[in-house]
């Protein structure tokens, strides 16, 4: 498998991570040998570091550091919150134009930790299929940011407000979920790192990296009539 890069430096590297694939290896993480980490040393035939993580599930944005003292730069910013990362994904319901989620989340410790999820809703749709007690299905495609780090924040977030994301296991809708597999095959999870925007530590420039979408939230898109996923 040879990875997307999306940009490149002698000091940084970010690619376009796939859905399904892990950062690295992890005690969490089961059944797979294939991780992103060492793809991409193999891929550019040298040692990277990787900066943050992206949940398995997740698509698009993964960052590395080529050597210790960038990662320790990099790392600094993302602790400072110096680092503006956008994601979109798919969700059910239609959620309001805007929002904040300010809802504390409990770690694998069982620490209760603050987390500050926005949104913005970009477009709504709505099907002619029915679902449950509903004669339509309704759906929203939604801009997100974050101001904290925490495990599935984004995809716990989404999930309180009875508006979880399309695909998502164990945090979203069973009965969607089988609904996408059954009429579109479709059992992947609708959420994609999009944007990320940083001053570059060493070269004090503006850095805006972006990746597309997946082809399977592409056709997603299409496939519930929202906008020309070239456009994401």
């Amino acid at each position: 498998m040879e990875l997307s890069i999306l940009y490149q430096d002698d000091e940084l590297v970010a690619i376009n991570k796939p859905h399904g694939l892990a950062v690295h290896a992890s005690p969490m993480i089961g059944n797979t040998d294939i991780f992103a980490l060492q793809l991409l040393r193999d891929q550019l035939g040298h040692y990277v570091y990787p900066l943050h993580r992206i949940d398995r599930k997740t698509s698009g944005i993964l960052l590395f550091a080529t050597n210790k003292k960038m990662h320790t730069e990099v790392h600094q910013l993302f602790m400072n919150r110096q680092i503006d990362k956008v994601y979109l994904a798919i969700v059910r319901g239609f959620l309001p134009d805007s929002g904040t989620i300010d809802k504390k989340l409990t770690n694998e410790t069982g620490k209760s930790q603050s987390a500050l999820t926005h949104y913005k809703c970009l477009e709504k749709s709505e099907l002619p299929i029915s679902f449950g007690k509903h004669t339509t299905s309704r759906y929203s495609l939604v801009q997100i940011s974050i101001e904290t780090g925490r495990t599935h924040q984004i995809r716990r977030h989404f999930n309180h407000l009875r508006h979880p994301i399309i695909g998502d296991r164990p945090h979203g809708c069973s009965k969607q979920n089988k609904l996408f597999k059954e009429r579109w095959n479709m059992d992947s999870m609708l959420l994609h790192a999009w944007q990320m925007k940083f001053t570059h530590p060493k070269y004090q420039t503006e850095i805006c990296i972006q990746a597309p979408v997946s082809e399977e939230f592409a056709r997603m898109l299409k496939e519930l009539q929202f906008s020309d996923p070239l456009l994401f």
